[in-house]
Formats: C-alpha cells, sequence, structure tokens
C-alpha cells in the first residue's frame, strides 16, 4: 500500500486585517475576535505607547487627577507602579505635586495599607508650605482586585486631614469596563462641585483637559446666545475661579468620557447638560450647531466659519489632487469617523488602524459604500508584530500609523489644545498640507 506523503509548507505570519466591506457585511454583532481586545492576548503596540496604562504620558489618571487648580496627589502603589510617574513629576506644572505611599508584600496581602493613608495625606498636608485644597488618592490595580472601599478612606482621610480628599483610579482591569479610569476620574473632579446661584450667562465645557484651540467658533457661537463666561476646567487659575463652575446655567459635554459627569452634575446640582462630538464631516459639523441653536431658541450664523475650513479642504485637493491616507487612532479624532469625512470630501484611505467597536459600525458602513477594500487593523492584535505595508499611502495620520510607515509624511494630530468644529476641521487640512510641503522640500534638498 502505498502512502500519502504530506509536504509541510510554511506559511509567513501576515498582520490581521479586515476590509470595510468584509466587516460591513458580518455586521457589529459578528466583531471578528481578531478586533476584540478582550478575547486574547494583547499586543502592547504603537497605539498604547501614550497609553500603556491609565497613568502613562499624555493625559493618564495622574495627570488628570491634577486638573483641579491647588491639588496634589498622594500615589498609593507597589514601587514598579509609581516609577512612571517620575518623569511627569520633571514638568514645572506638576512639580512638588505628587507624593507616594508605597505598598510592600505584606500590604499586598493583607491591605495593612488602607490604615496608612489617613496618616500619610496627614504628613502631605502638614509638609508643605502652601496648605493644598484636595488631595487626590490614586490607587492602581491591586486595590481594585482586594475590593477596597476607597470611597470610606477618602472620608476617614477627609476627616483626619481637615482638605477634600478624592479617589482617582488607576485600574487598567477597568479600562474596558462601564466606568473606565478617565471616565470615573472625571466624576471625581466636578463632584468638587458645590451648590451655588445658578447664572443664566454662565457655560462650562465638559471634557477634555486641555482648552479648545482659541479661534475655535464654539465660543463665539455661545456669546452669539447672550453667555459671558465660558468656563473650562484647563483654562481656571485657582480653585475659587473652578468652584465657580458650579454657577452654569448648563454643561457642553464635548467628549463622552464626561457624560457620567455631566450627569452627577444634573443630580446633584440639577444642571442640565447638551452633548456635542468633535466631528470632520463639514455636513454633520454644520447640522450639529444647527441642532444646538434650536435648543437655546436662536439660529447660528457660522457661514464664515464654515466657508474657511471648506477652502482648506479645497485648496488641499486641488495642490494634491488623488491624496490617499492611512489612519490611526493615535490622534485628536475617532479614527473611523475622520476616515469617513476624508472619503467624502474625495480623497483615499488605504488603512485605518482602529477599534471596530459596534457603536463605530454606521461609520464602517459608509465607508464600505465609499472604498470596501479599505483595510482596517486592530493596534492591539498580537499579529501587528508582523506588519509589513502592502500599500503605500501618501499621508499618514496619527503616531501609529508613521510607526507602520516611518518613510510616508505624517501629521501627528495630537496637539493639547483641542480641535473642535469648523476650526479644528480647517486646522486639520492645513496641518496636513503643511506636512506634505514640508517631505516635499527636505526630499528636494537632500
Amino acid at each position: 500500500m502505498r502512502r500519502a506523503v504530506t509536504k509541510a509548507v510554511s506559511s509567513k505570519p501576515e498582520a490581521i486585517y479586515f476590509t470595510a466591506a468584509q466587516l460591513s457585511a458580518r455586521g457589529r454583532a459578528a466583531i471578528p475576535d481578531a478586533l476584540i481586545s478582550h478575547t486574547r492576548l494583547i499586543y502592547s503596540s504603537p497605539a498604547t505607547l501614550a497609553y500603556n496604562s491609565p497613568g502613562a504620558e499624555g493625559f493618564g489618571v495622574k495627570r488628570a487627577g491634577l486638573a483641579v487648580p491647588e491639588s496634589v496627589m498622594l500615589i498609593v502603589s507597589p514601587g514598579c507602579c509609581g516609577r512612571n510617574t517620575s518623569a511627569l513629576s520633571e514638568l514645572p506644572a506638576y512639580r512638588h505635586r505628587f507624593f507616594y505611599l508605597t505598598m510592600d508584600e505584606t500590604d499586598l496581602v493583607t491591605g495593612r495599607h488602607l490604615t496608612k493613608i489617613p496618616q500619610a495625606v496627614c504628613e502631605v498636608v502638614e509638609s508643605l508650605a502652601q496648605k493644598p485644597v484636595v488631595v487626590m488618592i490614586c490607587i492602581t490595580c491591586v486595590d481594585a482586585l482586594l475590593g477596597t472601599d476607597m470611597e470610606r478612606v477618602c472620608r476617614k482621610a477627609e476627616s483626619a486631614a481637615g482638605v477634600r480628599v478624592r479617589p482617582c483610579y488607576m485600574y487598567a482591569l477597568t479600562r474596558e469596563g462601564q466606568c473606565p479610569p478617565m471616565v470615573h476620574v472625571r466624576q471625581s473632579l466636578y463632584s468638587l462641585l458645590e451648590p451655588a446661584r445658578r447664572r443664566s450667562t454662565s457655560v462650562n465645557l465638559l471634557g477634555y483637559f486641555t482648552p479648545l484651540v482659541d479661534d475655535c467658533e464654539l465660543y463665539g457661537l455661545l456669546r452669539q446666545a447672550g453667555v459671558r463666561q465660558i468656563r473650562e476646567i484647563s483654562r481656571m487659575t485657582d480653585f475659587a475661579a473652578f468652584g465657580q463652575m458650579a454657577e452654569a446655567n448648563f454643561n457642553l459635554v464635548l467628549n463622552a468620557e464626561a457624560l457620567p459627569a455631566a450627569q452627577d452634575l444634573e443630580k446633584r446640582l440639577g444642571m442640565p447638560f447638551i452633548q456635542l462630538t468633535r466631528l470632520y464631516q463639514i455636513d454633520k459639523i454644520e447640522n450639529q450647531y444647527a441642532a444646538l441653536g434650536q435648543a437655546l431658541g436662536m439660529a447660528f450664523d457660522f457661514e464664515a466659519d464654515r466657508g474657511r475650513a471648506l477652502a482648506a479642504q479645497t485648496a488641499l485637493g486641488e495642490a494634491h489632487p488623488d491624496l490617499t491616507f492611512a489612519v490611526g487612532e493615535v490622534q485628536n479624532a475617532n479614527p473611523f469617523e475622520l476616515a469617513l469625512a476624508l472619503l467624502q470630501a474625495g480623497f483615499g484611505v488605504l488603512e485605518i488602524f482602529g477599534t471596530a467597536m459596534p457603536e463605530v459600525y454606521p461609520w464602517i458602513e459608509r465607508i464600505a459604500k465609499l472604498s470596501p477594500g479599505t483595510r482596517i487593523y486592530s493596534n492591539l492584535e498580537p499579529s501587528m508584530l508582523y506588519y509589513k505595508a502592502a500599500v503605500r499611502p501618501d499621508i499618514t495620520i496619527g503616531a501609529d500609523a508613521a510607526y507602520y510607515h516611518p518613510d510616508v509624511p505624517n501629521l501627528r494630530w495630537n496637539d493639547e489644545a483641542q480641535p473642535f468644529g469648523f476650526a479644528g476641521l480647517r486646522r486639520f487640512y492645513q496641518g496636513v498640507a503643511a506636512a506634505l510641503t514640508k517631505a516635499e522640500t527636505n526630499e528636494r534638498s537632500s
């Protein structure tokens, strides 16, 4: 009897991706496991370099927890979790604002450290020449696993030290839960606002830890509605100024992560809110402002701002016809919404690096109709270790896309001043044009 001989075929590993058409056909109820991070091990990819843990660089929990003026932070953690704060504490704005209560092995097993926290808060307050108004206590996954009631611990510390004490959780384990760290820290910060007389001419902008770009038209539109005081936590110079945010007639929520905080303020202080979204589709920006004006009982005049944004978009298309993009997620936009906006503007999108959650499927479905072959990768998929560019875009957006295409012009698009509305759209297209011009100049001079 003749035996069949099978030859081993070696297949070269490749990064897993799905096209927009494939994902659209599957539907939001059948997202591939390869794009769902909690179904497998994750790859600490370029997308997570700025958010490798909730306490890493950028606005992680630690930096966000100090957004309130005249506050300091006590980090209660094993030494390894506190080390990544050392670079941040060297920045002038954060010098002398971080303190540490290091946990040893006994603390990890028994939770003994919890009895030390009130005394540690007292020591922090007494050591400072200027008494802080708030002490934020930052705890880590250790206490998540221990099931620590941090609200109770903070109440004891507040009573002992005679200052406000609030928790913030650096729990990477809860990043995909109902209340991830960056949602909870916003709730903690705005819980400090106390009842005050409301003023009809005052509005708060909630959502970001840095201000909107100064030329954002939203400021002007609110003034058209008679608003005189527009407050953002990042522009408050002291705690008294922060406290005046309690005077607002209503809140504008610009980032969904601030929605639970706004709901808390509505319940506790009777302060209603209106939610807006950062968008790059010019018609959607227009519709959103029209809806806001309707809610406030007026018609906004934003034609000049819309015209400037459209002019920047048109100028880019005329200077660089057939321009193609690879859109990453480490930048100030939702990569799927931005990709759709680019396609609608007549540009090409070859790749998207992002998380295909059910809520982004309306964009994926529309992308599939305009560009069915657009490849969608998950930055957390371990096979991204083997990524090799099969297509070469003309420009990349975001730090992660730049990592995958190091020889392609890039717009980081992650400045701390937050782009929004028509001003954000205009600045985006101007930034793309500037990045391409710079690359062309460098190529000619080399």
